[in-house]
């Protein structure tokens, strides 16, 4: 791992991985085929054109066999391709947000189970938290190809053995009805939540991005318009969906009150902060007894993960003990 430096990527957890530049030099070592995609920036630094999909992918493959031992990775054309240090942050504040209840310990054993709601082709969180902490996780979506490269990308690798249990959402308006089961428990669930509100924002989007990448001097062309897939590509149900993520995360948050008994803490990611006082306003209409705002940031980009829980601090304190103690 390269040494964190001003230029990297400030306000990544402290226990992210992916602290500072990219470390190209042991990244081509990992993937040799990622050397083909290297250049230099203006100022003489390697990096990659962030707008090649191609070269993403390949940074993802190395960046997941040189930290997490992840060798054999890959998702089918046109699916999300996540940026990873941003993924591994999440998991971070989610295992501080564990070890609150924990005695200051950071749950790491198979006891602690996550559900992740959108789970996707790449399985990228089941996949940095089986790796980091030893989690295992319950991945639901509503698209059985991306379900089925999940399973594949989990048995592929030894290491990931037993962490993931896909489950297909057969009704594309439920988020916990029908995938969390009768008598089952959770202790988080985790969500990166369709962020625009239709095709044509989603697009929009893109669009924005390419041009500051291109202003950026991370790639010389102009965006196709009218195409909404760019360097981290996302078919559409993964990238809107009506209302955007407010719409998304008040549907979570009026579920989450039928299973509150079944999990310790909910929790999604918000990437727009305007969104937060509406959500905090349907949390008051529930008996949620705790809710917390956990801020992050990589480089420019800031966001934040919105947790929530109905049991208070001695139920927590004892739900830690009873599930996870023992096989700690």
């Amino acid at each position: 791992m390269s040494t964190p430096s001003p230029a990297g990527k400030p306000g990544l957890h402290p226990r992210n991985p992916h602290q500072g530049r990219y470390d190209f030099a042991a990244l081509t070592q990992a993937v040799p085929e990622l050397a083909r995609c290297v250049k230099r920036n203006p100022l003489g630094e390697p990096t990659i054109d962030f707008a090649n999909p191609v070269a993403v992918k390949l940074l993802n493959r190395a960046l997941l066999a040189l930290h997490y031992g992840i060798t054999r990775w890959d998702i089918p054309p046109g699916y999300l391709c996540p940026p990873i240090p941003g993924r591994a942050d999440y998991l971070c504040h989610l295992a501080d947000l564990l070890a609150g209840d924990f005695a200051g310990t950071w749950p790491q054993s198979e006891a602690v189970r996550g559900l992740d709601i959108g789970v996707g082709a790449n399985a990228i969180y089941p996949m940095l938290g089986r790796a980091l902490y030893g989690w295992e996780f319950a991945g639901a979506d509503i698209d059985v190809p991306a379900l089925e490269n999940a399973a594949k990308i989990f048995a592929n690798n030894p290491a990931l053995a037993g962490g993931l249990d896909c489950r297909l959402q057969r009704d594309p308006q439920a988020i916990f009805r029908h995938i969390i089961r009768c008598g089952e428990r959770f202790d988080f669930t985790l969500c990166n939540p369709p962020f625009h509100r239709s095709e044509a924002e989603a697009t929009a989007g893109s669009e924005r991005k390419w041009n500051n990448l291109a202003k950026a001097g991370q790639h010389p062309g102009k965006p196709v318009r009218g195409k909404p897939l760019l360097n981290f590509a996302g078919l559409a149900r993964e990238l809107w969906c009506p209302g955007g993520e407010a719409a998304f995360i008040r549907r979570m948050i009026a579920e989450s009150r039928q299973f509150a008994r079944q999990c310790l803490w909910f929790t999604t990611l918000v990437a727009r902060s305007e969104n937060l006082p509406g959500l905090k306003q349907a949390l008051r209409a529930t008996p949620a007894v705790e809710v917390r705002v956990i801020d992050m940031a990589q480089g420019q980009k800031s966001s934040r993960i919105l947790a929530w829980t109905f049991h208070d601090q001695a139920a927590r304190r004892e739900w830690a003990a009873r599930h996870w103690s023992a096989q700690m």
